[in-house]
């Protein structure tokens, strides 16, 4: 099965990343409040990070971490698919 990692970007600037087998219908889940409780305090915006190709293993593994990372860390990460 094909695992995904990935950032959305709330309405107060904070980044959230979870994994999924499905993205569509998990970034409908969170637009929904359904599921993950950080979105009971920020408000989902968009996707702005996306990384396919995982195991649940190797998926669970990266979500921690990207986690770990500081702010501008993650942000420098994001930029980087946009150079």
């Amino acid at each position: 099965m094909n695992w995904q990692v990935y950032m959305i970007l709330c309405s107060d600037g904070s980044l959230y990343t979870g994994i999924t087998t499905d993205i569509e219908r998990r970034l409908a889940q969170h637009a929904a409040g359904i599921g993950a409780r950080y979105f009971r305090g920020h408000t989902p915006q968009r996707l702005v990070y996306l990384e396919s190709g995982h195991d649940r293993s190797s998926a669970s593994r990266r979500e921690i971490a990207i986690k770990k990372l500081r702010p501008t860390a993650k942000r420098r990460m994001i930029a980087s698919l946009i150079d």
